[in-house]
């Protein structure tokens, strides 16, 4: 199989209740495997990630997202995965972004990946699910940024992973 290279934006939406909005993905070609993503994905020809970020969320969510709206940097990882037979090295770059109720109720969840569903995840479901939720540790990850994000630290990069080798 080809290795594909590939930059990507993922932001972390948020709601007034601090729920992060997951999509559920799955692999056509390994019946049964499925994991919940942030929204976001790669970044084009012509673009930053900023602007991937805020066209991403356009095309998943229907939202229009103000790219003043990103916060800074939070998280970066490299991934190797596989899915529907194509092997992938991925640099991501996560942003947080804040949505009002409104938005919430205006959104319009339609992308591809998210066929499979999409949940507005509070950290305590995150930290019982037994789903497999990208990036790992979710759970304990998030509670600093929702506290701190926006003043000044630093990205913190979770490490490189090999999805396929280590699933959980």
């Amino acid at each position: 199989m080809t290795l594909t290279e590939r930059w990507t934006s993922r932001v972390l939406l948020v709601d007034d209740d601090d729920r992060l909005l997951l999509l559920c993905g799955r692999d056509p070609r390994r019946p049964g495997a499925r994991w919940w993503f942030t929204v976001g994905g790669g970044v084009e020809e012509g673009e930053d990630y900023p602007q991937a970020a805020v066209r991403e969320v356009w095309e998943e969510t229907a939202l229009s997202l103000d790219v003043r709206r990103l916060g800074p940097v939070v998280w970066t990882r490299q991934a190797i995965f596989s899915i529907d037979g194509q092997v992938f090295d991925q640099y991501e770059e996560y942003r947080l972004a804040r949505v009002a109720p409104a938005e919430v109720r205006g959104m319009d969840i339609r992308t591809e990946e998210a066929r499979y569903g999409h949940h507005w995840w509070t950290t305590a479901e995150l930290s019982r699910t037994a789903e497999t939720v990208r990036p790992k540790r979710m759970a304990s990850l998030l509670p600093d940024v929702l506290s701190t994000v926006g003043r000044g630290r630093e990205p913190v990069h979770l490490g490189d992973f090999d999805e396929d080798a280590d699933p959980e």
